[in-house]
């Protein structure tokens, strides 16, 4: 099930999030210059563990890359592990 997923984008800082039946779900980001994002944290609470709300939210942060030409440097280890198992999605990692 695919549930809407909320972007609040600040001048330095933003995140993601979805929200589902009280439970927050969370993704943060650094700005690092007008082209660069840093993806820092993604917290999924236990609650929503298992229906792929993680995936949803880095999907989007890489269709929102794309559709602004910015790239992504995925610190964070559940980005980065979502991002290297999409092949489809690595057109957006900063080299």
């Amino acid at each position: 099930m695919i549930q809407e997923v909320e972007r609040e984008d600040g001048v330095s800082k933003g995140r993601y999030r979805i929200v589902v039946d009280g439970h927050e779900a969370e993704m943060t980001y650094s700005r690092a210059g007008q082209k660069l994002i840093i993806i820092d944290h993604t917290d999924v609470p236990a609650a929503l563990r298992g229906r792929k709300i993680g995936k949803q939210l880095v999907r989007q942060a890489v269709e929102d890359s794309r559709r602004e030409g910015i790239m992504i440097i995925p610190l964070c280890p559940f980005a980065k592990a979502q991002i290297e198992r999409h092949t489809e999605w690595q057109d957006v990692l900063s080299k």
